[in-house]
């Protein structure tokens, strides 16, 4: 049984380590993680990120959108880049990603970068709908407003909370409506009881494994940069937090994610 990596920026791992992409795959298969999701942040990432994929079909896919935190550099013309991206995308992009929304810091925060953050997500969204893809969402300190547009605009193939940090109740909220978690290096830090806590209750079918390479480092790996072949700790931290087998873990969180991206 296999990985697969539901959230990188291989583009930017390997930007960051100046290791050749085929150095990068490698290492990852070696740690069983045979399949990576790349998603992007920036409408200029979308070509690069297209050729990283053709060079690796069978391992690499990808998603386009245009992520929050960079919500003061995105303008309407990227919007339309975006939806001309997605109307000529081949089979291995099969996410719209990273979008979302970004409470966390608030120089984003202001009137204007809010009303520009919510109308940025509502219409990639819309073309979720459109071009009937999962999505990858970036919720931080957001998870109402998140679920509140996810309530309303019903997408046909839902997604994944990326990165998920919060409550059971939070969780539970984005499962009942068809989605996914996201679990990630987070849960490999003890202190944060809360996220592990939800992630023990939640069921297994919710469940994906992600590192968002080369950020959220895994505990024990602060201050380098995060690997898909990471995604192994956070897979043990959340066997020592479930009551299924290792197998039965590795094996459904398996099929949750080539379900949904592959």
């Amino acid at each position: 049984m296999l990985f697969f990596d539901t959230h990188t920026h291989l583009d930017y791992l390997q930007q960051f380590t100046g290791e050749s992409l085929s150095q990068l795959i490698g290492n990852a298969k070696q740690a069983d993680v045979q399949k990576i999701l790349i998603v992007a942040v920036l409408e200029r990432d979308f070509k690069t990120i297209q050729k990283m994929t053709a060079l690796y079909p069978q391992n690499l896919y990808y998603g386009l959108g245009l992520h929050p935190l960079y919500i003061r550099e995105h303008s309407e013309n990227d919007l339309s880049l975006l939806e001309q991206a997605l109307g000529q995308r081949d089979r291995n992009c099969t996410a719209l990603a990273e979008i979302g929304l970004e409470r966390a810091i608030p120089d984003l925060l202001t009137d204007e970068l809010w009303q520009k953050q919510c109308h940025f997500f509502e219409s990639q969204l819309y073309f979720a709908k459109q071009f009937a893809l999962p999505v990858n969402i970036h919720s931080r300190k957001s998870h109402d407003q998140v679920f509140t547009f996810l309530k309303r605009i019903s997408l046909p193939k839902y997604g994944v909370i990326h990165g998920f940090a919060g409550s059971y109740e939070q969780a539970k909220r984005f499962v009942d409506l068809g989605y996914k978690i996201g679990v990630g290096g987070t849960i490999t830090y003890q202190r944060a009881n809360k996220t592990r806590q939800a992630i023990a209750k939640l069921p297994l079918d919710a469940l994906v494994l992600e590192t968002d390479s080369p950020d959220m480092p895994v505990f024990g790996f602060r201050g380098q940069p995060n690997r898909p072949e990471r995604i192994v700790e956070s897979f043990k931290a959340l066997c020592s937090l479930r009551n299924e087998s290792q197998e039965l873990v590795k094996q459904v969180i398996w099929e949750n994610s080539i379900k949904l991206f592959g």
